[in-house]
């Protein structure tokens, strides 16, 4: 191929206006910077940093040992899809049959499924932020139009109903939102969610896609609530969780979603052409996963709320950040925007991409700017990491910000 061509001009335009997911292309630079021999404390991907637990290993081996090689269904393995329908019903109270649900590899794949399967070109997407990094980028994809509407750091980063209200036109199809979140650990309380679903109740167009994979990582004496439990609007709500974070299982790549039976046969439809069923060994180790003891998970939502305590803690000590407490999930999100014209004689933070940037070439700490999840002020922090990380971590960020001027 000729070295004058513009390849980029041979891409399709959908993938020319996507984003690189800023996670991803911040871990990619701080491995780099390690490979290069820099002690990097990399504090940037949403990956728990435990073992999955031995008999959900165990189960992986055994699925092995028995021949489970083959192509799976696309919908999934039949006692899975019966082990998630169990879950949905004794964590959630949430009633769906192994017919609403589908498998997929991981969540993420299971969120673009439906918003690929309901969204027409130009209809709207109102995503509550701050948001993961790809919800918007999902939409694009699906030539839908994202509506962003900011939760604001005195309501612990939390959308109202009366703003999500104000948001809804004639072209909206769906409404997003994480809780627990991701970047901000903010959970949205039962009272909360059942206002926000008095005004689904109220538009019978708007559907609601419920992203719960943080779940098990809750802080609150109230524990999780789910939407998809609300009767009234149960049919119009997508319920999408996985394995990846609740059972340290990141790697396994299982996802799913329960879902009214039109919504799940499209799905199943979709992936049918695209995918087709996922990882054979891995499902069959979810089903021990869901079906096993929680213990396993239940330590390492301890060990995430004893990290979030004392990550709160220290980033209070750092001048000019202004920290919400995080309640769910392992993220702290503070807000750095005090630093904004700051200088230390060689680099100027004009905003959190300068400054995540800055960060890791300084301090060679990771962490990732809030601008990818549509709260340009902040700095994503993940608390997935050992005491001592934490603690070095947010000590090299303090000497840091201390040499701007």
């Amino acid at each position: 191929m000729s070295a004058t061509l513009d390849t980029v001009s041979l891409l399709a335009d959908r993938i020319n206006a996507l984003e690189e997911s800023s996670t991803l292309a911040m871990t990619k630079k701080a491995r780099e910077l390690a490979a290069q021999g820099h002690k990097v404390i990399s504090l940037s991907v949403g990956e728990p940093d435990f073992k999955t637990p031995a008999h959900i290993c165990e189960a992986a081996k055994k699925a092995i040992d028995d021949g489970f090689h083959g192509y799976s269904p696309v919908a999934g393995y039949p006692d899975l899809r019966k082990a998630i329908a169990d879950k949905f019903k004794r964590d959630n109270n949430i009633d769906w049959k192994p017919e609403n649900i589908v498998v997929s590899t991981g969540a993420k794949h299971s969120l673009a499924n439906v918003i690929q399967v309901l969204i027409n070109p130009g209809d709207e997407v109102i995503i509550f932020s701050p948001y993961w990094v790809s919800y918007s980028e999902m939409v694009k994809l699906a030539e839908g139009k994202a509506v962003v509407v900011d939760g604001s750091f005195e309501n612990n980063f939390k959308v109202t109903p009366e703003q999500f209200e104000a948001a809804i036109t004639d072209r909206t199809k769906i409404v997003m939102y994480a809780s627990p979140n991701n970047p901000t650990g903010s959970i949205y309380s039962e009272a909360e969610l059942r206002a926000i679903a008095d005004v689904v109740a109220r538009h019978e167009n708007v559907f609601v896609l419920a992203d719960e994979i943080y779940e098990y990582i809750n802080f609150t004496p109230e524990g999780h609530f789910s939407m998809g439990s609300i009767p009234e609007i149960a049919e119009r709500v997508i319920t999408v969780n996985g394995v990846a974070k609740g059972y340290a299982m990141t790697g396994w790549r299982i996802g799913y979603i329960g879902a009214a039976k039109w919504i799940a046969e499209g799905v199943e439809k979709l992936q049918g052409q695209v995918t087709s069923g996922t990882n054979s060994i891995a499902q069959k180790a979810t089903v021990a996963a869901l079906n096993g003891p929680m213990e396993p998970s239940m330590e390492m939502a301890k060990a995430y709320h004893r990290r979030r305590d004392l990550v709160v803690k220290l980033l209070k000590e750092v001048p000019h950040f202004r920290t919400n407490v995080p309640e769910g999930a392992f993220y702290a999100f503070p807000d750095i925007s005090y630093y904004y014209g700051k200088s230390d004689g060689t680099t100027t933070i004009e905003n959190s991409d300068d400054f995540a940037g800055w960060l890791l070439t300084t301090a060679y700490v990771a962490t990732v700017a809030g601008s990818g999840f549509g709260a340009p002020d902040c700095l994503r922090i993940s608390t997935a990491a050992s005491d001592e990380s934490l603690v070095e971590a947010v000590q090299r960020i303090k000497d840091a910000v201390a040499t701007l001027k």
